[in-house]
């Protein structure tokens, strides 16, 4: 009897570990304890941590996979993830939990395409931007079709309407000149702006992003930016007309990627739409004004787009496992792409970092810059650029670069201080405050 009692239980065992994942729909709670449960599995590649409150005093977490999580590494790029802006678009909210268990699963498992990722990848998911609009979506019957409710925060606001509109600045400064990156923020931004938005505004300011999605439901589309036409209302009638930006063809690319990798958003033909490869331009399709993403362009360095992932935006929990298998690759597939382009750290003579240096792309009107370490990453396609790093009081450094398909080109640069910043009796520390000596193994070179 003994032996049959040992074989029950070692058969309950094993069905226990190829039992299918559950999956289901969870409320506030539920979340918690699953970025939790995440984190104890995994607690040396994850960290949980909270960006801020919403209107009711939710925390707006977010779940951080790194090899060494809480510590951004000199020249590891750093990504996101943004789901549940609308709180009754609800989707993207799963998916990133799944995301996040599966990448601590297959991790432990050793699997080497997600240790290669979670080891040079610095990774932010945020499951729910807008967890109050969620509960009131979520405590609707299922047979109820209440389309709009929960969309907005707990104020009743739209939140992908709520971000400082920097758009009209940017255009008008392409037609007369001005900055075309980090245009800043007018005085009175925080009274404008709801709680959810300010602390995701705070939050992409306190990290040096380079690619980003958020993730929405309602349509089976990749969309990039621009969201807001240059001239969307003619004679009080709505105009749909493309607005690309300087990275238009980079930003397609990414889309792409996402859209072929998904099950079958690039087929086009998906919610009684069509969209050419699954992917669209924002304005185009329709315009929207005072969005996540065009702000993410304008205003850091981060290159955002927005995932529209399913015609439901509250899909049946039987129906999620299905998304999920059509979703992992591309999610997976997208945060690869942050390593492409040229990477490099800008330095002075004396090999203190230059944070804040412009990182300019000749033929290609965006700048970005570096970060607090001097680092900085600019997504490109593969070609022969001609880049320049700039810094005040120093003298420009321009080289020639070819990127290829492949990983990130290395280019480091050396800036001189300016002859008519120097005065004669003037000399420098070999290391400033907050300064860090490069190590020797990433020394400025010449472009490779």
């Amino acid at each position: 009897m003994s032996g049959l009692l040992s074989i029950f239980l070692r058969l309950l065992l094993l069905f226990k570990l190829v039992a299918p994942v559950t999956f289901r729909h969870r409320r506030y709670d539920d979340l918690v304890r699953t970025l939790y449960k995440v984190h104890n599995e995994c607690p040396y590649i994850t960290r949980v941590y909270s960006i801020g409150r919403s209107v009711k005093g939710r925390h707006l977490y977010v779940m951080e996979f790194s090899d060494y999580p809480g510590i951004h590494e000199p020249l590891e790029p750093e990504v996101k993830y943004v789901g549940n802006m609308h709180g009754n678009e609800v989707l993207g909210r799963e998916l990133l939990l799944q995301l996040s268990e599966f990448l601590c699963e297959e991790f432990r498992n050793g699997n080497q395409r997600i240790v290669q990722l979670v080891e040079s990848t610095r990774i932010h998911i945020m499951p729910s931007m807008n967890p109050d609009g969620y509960e009131v979506a979520a405590a609707q019957s299922p047979d109820i079709s209440g389309y709009l409710v929960g969309r907005n925060n707990a104020n009743g606001v739209d939140l992908n309407r709520n971000f400082p509109d920097l758009n009209t600045y940017i255009y008008y400064n392409e037609k007369h000149g001005g900055p075309n990156h980090h245009l800043p923020l007018p005085d009175n931004w925080k009274s404008q702006v709801e709680p959810e938005t300010r602390a995701v505004i705070h939050w992409i300011r306190s990290f040096n992003f380079v690619l980003s999605a958020n993730l929405h439901g309602g349509a089976v589309v990749a969309n990039y930016p621009y969201d807001k036409s240059l001239e969307h209302r003619v004679r009080g009638f709505r105009r749909t007309a493309s607005t690309p930006t300087p990275d238009d063809k980079l930003f397609q690319k990414l889309a792409k990627v996402y859209s072929y990798a998904h099950g079958w958003m690039h087929q086009g033909w998906n919610c009684g739409d069509y969209f050419p490869d699954g992917i669209t331009n924002g304005a185009s399709w329709y315009s929207l004004s005072k969005g996540m993403q065009d702000f993410n362009y304008l205003h850091t360095n981060c290159f955002e787009i927005t995932l529209e992932l399913s015609c439901d935006k509250f899909p049946r929990q039987e129906e999620l496992q299905r998304e999920w298998l059509g979703n992992r690759e591309a999610l997976i597939q997208f945060l690869e792409q942050v390593h492409h382009g040229i990477k490099g750290i800008v330095l002075d003579e004396n090999n203190n970092n230059l944070p804040e240096a412009v990182i300019s792309v000749s033929g290609i009107n965006h700048d970005v810059t570096s970060g607090d370490h001097g680092d900085y990453f600019r997504l490109l396609l593969p070609g022969t650029y001609i880049v320049t790093a700039t810094a005040p009081g120093f003298d420009p450094e321009t080289v020639s670069v070819t990127v290829g398909p492949g990983e990130p080109k290395l280019v480091n640069f050396q800036l001189k201080r300016s002859i008519s910043q120097v005065s004669p009796t003037q000399s420098f520390p070999s290391a400033g405050p907050g300064g860090r000596v490069l190590p020797k193994q990433v020394k400025p070179q010449a472009a490779k």
